[in-house]
């Protein structure tokens, strides 16, 4: 099964080994058909800590490595 992949912003790089990343999306409203953006923050696993605040990365899914961190940070384009 192919893993989700999914493009942000990171937003804190404060923790060892983690980044927190915005993820913005754009939904239509079921009553008023505009479209409306989404976002929500994601804790993703950053290795080697390479990305900074305001950096543009991908996250992909991957195995539990806690409580809430369930994805990490790619570090090609998908």
């Amino acid at each position: 099964m192919p893993k989700r992949v999914m493009q942000g912003v990171v937003v804190s790089d404060k923790q060892d080994k983690t980044v927190t990343v915005l993820v913005e999306r754009r939904v239509m409203h079921p009553l008023y058909k505009k479209y409306v953006k989404k976002s929500k923050k994601y804790a993703a696993h950053d290795e080697n800590n390479a990305s900074k605040v305001g950096d543009q990365v991908f996250i992909r899914e991957c195995r539990p490595l806690s409580k809430r961190k369930t994805w990490e940070v790619v570090t090609e384009g998908a």
